[in-house]
């Protein structure tokens, strides 16, 4: 065999051989707010699995990080808990509501706080919880960073105008922040239900190594959220630059309608709540 064939052969060989890669036709991207991520991440997943021309990237950041980046058109969706003030470029599609709880480390001795003594903790001027009626212990806050959502729905929410105490600690992530608040004697912070809950059988509870605090007397329940009693929550919301396309508008779809899975991750049907609001 001559030199010349002998290569061919080989050359012919190496491509049976070679392996064959599938890549997906159409390729979504999200990014945004960590206290939706659970859901994006999880209806991505099914979604693919369903749609095998479909692949989807799904990243955190935080709300604002999630509205600059749809507003860049560097994603197709932009994942929020806040409202993208501003942006009359983007299109917002409500995918469905969260609750938010107030989180503390379960040494504290403290079950319900009124939204004065949430601002007065949060706002640095009370100071240990032996002033709440709880431990001698020496309040630490974590709070979330300035881009943040879920920071953003508390500081909407619960401060009243008063600015946040910047002196204790920073947790980036929903995950993060349940395992400071679990590790740190005295912590306080604030949370997703998705992240501080968890369900069974179609009951809730509150996930091992934290305490849930109720509000005016008020428990942080998904039926207190529908009917407004409860006040830490948001409409979450995936942000597109202009009307999606095609692809696109029916994976958002595919979350609003994929209702077993919203309510198995702990987060509320828009459909269920009681109340309205405008500027959440």
């Amino acid at each position: 065999m001559s030199r010349f064939r002998a290569i061919a052969a080989l050359a012919a060989g190496a491509l049976v051989l070679a392996p064959q890669v599938a890549y997906a036709d159409t390729t979504i991207t999200a990014a945004g707010s960590t206290a939706l991520l659970p859901l994006v991440k999880s209806a991505a997943e099914l979604y693919q699995n369903a749609h095998s021309d479909i692949h989807i990237t799904v990243t955190g950041g935080g709300s604002n990080v999630g509205i600059a980046q749809v507003a860049a058109r560097a994603v197709d969706l932009g994942d929020s808990d806040v409202i993208a003030r501003n942006q009359p470029e983007l299109v917002d599609h409500k995918v469905c509501v969260a609750g938010f709880s107030v989180l503390t480390h379960p040494g504290v001795g403290v079950k319900n706080l009124g939204k004065k003594q949430l601002q007065d903790i949060f706002a640095g001027k009370v100071t240990n919880w032996k002033q709440l009626g709880g431990a001698d212990t020496k309040i630490v806050i974590i709070n979330r960073p300035r881009t943040s959502g879920t920071r953003g729905v508390f500081v909407h929410t619960i401060m009243g105008g008063q600015a946040l105490n910047e002196s204790g600690l920073t947790e980036d992530a929903t995950g993060t922040v349940i395992a400071a608040v679990k590790s740190t004697p005295g912590a306080i912070s604030y949370a997703v239900f998705a992240g501080t809950k968890t369900s069974k059988d179609g009951h809730s509870s509150t996930l091992e190594g934290i305490a849930e605090l109720s509000i005016d007397g008020v428990a942080p329940t998904e039926e207190n959220v529908t009917t407004g009693k409860y006040p830490i929550w948001s409409y979450e919301h995936i942000y597109t630059h202009g009307p999606p396309n095609k692809d696109v508008s029916r994976f958002i779809a595919f979350i609003q309608s994929n209702s077993k899975l919203v309510h198995q991750l702990g987060y509320i049907l828009t459909r269920d709540m009681k109340v309205t609001e405008t500027d959440r």
